[in-house]
């Protein structure tokens, strides 16, 4: 082999920096040169796991805008003896920035409450449905984050992080993990409502991570994907002949710029969008599914009709082999609420009363759902959202953001059924024991546990510093798994 400079050299001996850094060097899929470009290793092949996994999938439900778990799941009856007077001192140490509302006079849940299942968990009656599934679930009652501004908090609940830049939870695995069905997106996310989630795409974003690990939006409705549909004008074979010009052109601007991860993951969405074209609409396509199963799912009444239908499109997508999905509540169409969210600062008993209503039967169907079908063993679901809710009130009928204290469940594979982890104090305002606290960075490695992955062994060379999913934080959670 000859070469016609030093660079040359380099670039096809493997030492070239800039191929090494996203043509040639990328953690977890072995090293290749520039010069072979135009052929990449498939970034999302199937990879072999650090050991063997409990799950295969995960569903996580993000309940968009916080909602109050001191009203729907932490029942504290000196809440309701307090209620209406000043927060005691004792239960505001440690605190040390405040809501933007203040603190005001101690509120108590006006709901009723009961427990449920052998587990005998704690439900208030806004989740009827959801509370026969109790002995499913694994309640994580000492959660804390940081921060307590809706976006910020949203970000870190995803990425880890309180800035834009770092890849999702979703991207990690993909990029660890690859892809098990190769015709459709390994990540995909999902939200009902007629907007966007909020903060948008940074929140499933690869970050520093190549592109093509980043998770595809699906729109509600009845056509999820636009334009996946070649015109009726075009022929296949007209088709493949465009994406084969179009795939020896990005190649080629593939190995003159090494380091554009960008141009690497528009060749794979090509290729990909048109394996789609056969399988995604089938994946996504609950018209065929009985009517016992719309009933189960809630999708034949007005207020969890949008929710069920996503729920009932992430179970289809987990059993075709799509390996993370990302839902967002939105709300119902047409809800007569002043918020769009849980965001309940005022009149939480009429906007916890809607979206209850939104998400319980769903949820509730999604996790029989999964079991009958034998997915449950396989697959994680996760309730979670980015802070609770103060025990005291706001703007008299309300409750203000709560970073120190509040509750999030998983259920499925590799844990502790109809277990609860951690407390948080008589009011519900704090982790009662420090020791059990609960922080994005240690859900997120637990997670990557239950998936086969150590986060500590989870890396990406990123600006010469090996970067990881957990920053430099995170516990696995031992204590919940089976």
């Amino acid at each position: 082999m000859s070469f016609d400079s030093r660079r040359d050299f380099l670039r096809n001996s493997g030492l070239y920096l800039g191929g090494a850094a996203a043509a040639g060097l990328i953690p977890g899929l072995g090293t290749f040169s520039a010069a072979h470009a135009a052929e990449p290793i498939d970034p999302l092949a199937p990879k072999v796991a650090h050991f063997p996994a409990k799950i295969k999938s995960v569903i996580w439900l993000h309940m968009n805008g916080a909602p109050s778990t001191l009203d729907l799941y932490d029942y504290k009856p000196d809440l309701i003896k307090l209620a209406g007077q000043d927060v005691p001192a004792s239960f505001l140490k440690g605190i040390k920035t405040s809501t933007q509302g203040g603190v005001g006079k101690l509120y108590a849940s006006k709901r009723d409450w009961k427990q449920h299942g052998e587990s005998g968990a704690w439900f208030s009656d806004l989740l009827p449905n959801l509370a026969k599934q109790a002995d499913k679930m694994t309640f994580i009652k000492s959660s804390v984050t940081v921060g307590a501004t809706h976006d910020i908090s949203i970000l870190k609940l995803n990425t880890g992080d309180l800035n834009p830049g770092r890849p999702s939870l979703g991207a990690w695995i993909t990029y660890a993990l690859g892809s098990a069905n190769q015709d459709l997106p390994p990540y995909v996310v999902l939200y009902n409502g007629d907007r966007e989630p909020q903060a948008g795409s940074v929140n499933w974003s690869s970050g520093f991570l190549p592109a093509v690990y980043q998770g595809t939006a699906f729109r509600p409705g009845d056509s999820p994907i636009l334009y996946l549909n070649r015109p009726e004008e075009r022929t296949a074979q007209q088709q493949r002949k465009s994406l084969d010009l179009l795939k020896r052109l990005n190649s080629t601007g593939a190995e003159r710029y090494p380091n554009d991860t960008e141009l690497r993951a528009r060749i794979q969405s090509y290729e990909l969008a048109d394996r789609m074209q056969a399988a995604a609409p089938a994946a996504v396509d609950i018209s065929k599914e009985s009517a016992a199963t719309r009933e189960l799912y809630g999708i034949n009444d007005k207020t969890s009709q949008s929710y069920g239908e996503v729920l009932l499109r992430s179970r289809r997508l987990v059993e075709n082999g799509v390996r993370f999905v990302q839902v967002v509540s939105g709300f119902p169409e047409g809800a007569d609420i002043d918020r769009r969210s849980w965001d309940a600062h005022s009149e939480l008993e009429q906007n916890h009363g809607v979206m209850a209503k939104m998400v319980d039967k769903p949820i509730a169907g999604l996790l029989a759902d999964l079991k009958s079908r034998g997915l449950l063993d396989t697959t994680l679901v996760v309730w979670t959202s980015e802070f609770g809710r103060t025990s005291w009130g706001e703007s008299g009928s309300g409750r203000d953001h709560n970073p120190w204290g509040y509750t999030q469940w998983m259920a499925g594979g590799g844990l502790k059924a109809g277990f609860t982890y951690g407390e948080t104090d008589a009011i519900g305002l704090q982790t009662a024991d420090k020791d059990k606290a609960v922080d994005t960075y240690d859900l997120h490695a637990t997670v990557l546990q239950l998936m086969g992955l150590d986060h500590l062994k989870t890396t990406f060379l990123n600006n010469g510093r090996s970067e990881r999913p957990t920053v430099v934080y995170g516990k696995v959670i031992k204590d919940i798994l089976a």
